[in-house]
């Protein structure tokens, strides 16, 4: 498996029979070296989304509609995007599983707040959600953007998850010791990667905190388009 931070939210990952992209925010993105697009979105088979906010929606109908890929995400949002934006897509809601190829999707709850901006106003795209991606023996939580919640214990009940995308930069989302404090009452983590952070002054531009609430775990915190392999 291979996992590759695309700065703020985005992930590649490569995992079984798929490579995923996550939030993928490529365009405009102040972290992202737009020089470097074609190379991050190389032979994705989906686009996911947790939520309809700019820094996570931003490239998925283009990235889909570029590469002839489906978007999954809430059914809202999908069932929106494949009437205006005339793309394929994958619609399901929390607690539904989708398989993709040979991985297991399972979307869950978050807690934050979901929509775009509209001409006159922010236009509704479904709830925020996360996702749990099974495949290759590991489970991945991703939170999508989140504050701890005590779903989280049901989440570990039903997915025992080894690996942890954890959203960390506070002020719109956990910060890092509210992602630490989740991280350890909630999971049984090996490996931890933050991100939803240095994306902007506004956000924590540091995981000391995380690394140092978590004793015995794997806290890695690559840089950006840098790969990961477990």
């Amino acid at each position: 498996m291979k996992i590759t931070w695309l700065g703020h939210s985005g992930f590649r990952i490569e995992i079984a029979d798929q490579v995923l992209l996550v939030d993928p925010w490529v365009t405009g993105n102040p972290v992202f070296p737009e020089d470097r697009r074609a190379e991050a979105i190389a032979g994705a088979t989906h686009v996911l989304v947790t939520h309809g906010h700019f820094d996570h929606i931003a490239d998925a109908v283009d990235i889909c509609r570029e590469l002839s890929l489906p978007c999954v995400g809430i059914f809202d949002l999908m069932s929106w995007w494949e009437e205006k934006e005339k793309i394929a897509v994958v619609g399901f809601n929390k607690g539904g599983t989708v398989m993709l190829g040979d991985v297991a999707v399972t979307m869950v709850n978050a807690v934050h707040s979901a929509s775009m901006g509209g001409s006159d106003g922010p236009v509704y795209t479904g709830t925020e959600s996360g996702f749990m991606i099974s495949g290759e023996g590991h489970t991945i939580y991703v939170t999508g953007d989140t504050d701890v919640m005590a779903d989280m214990k049901v989440f570990n009940d039903l997915h025992a998850p080894d690996i942890g995308i954890l959203c960390a930069g506070g002020h719109f989302t956990m910060d890092m010791a509210r992602a630490a404090y989740a991280a350890k009452t909630f999971f049984e983590f090996k490996t931890v990667i933050p991100c939803h952070y240095k994306t902007f002054p506004l956000l924590e531009q540091s995981a000391e905190a995380l690394k140092a609430g978590l004793p015995g775990v794997d806290v890695l915190t690559p840089e950006v388009l840098e790969t990961v392999e477990i």
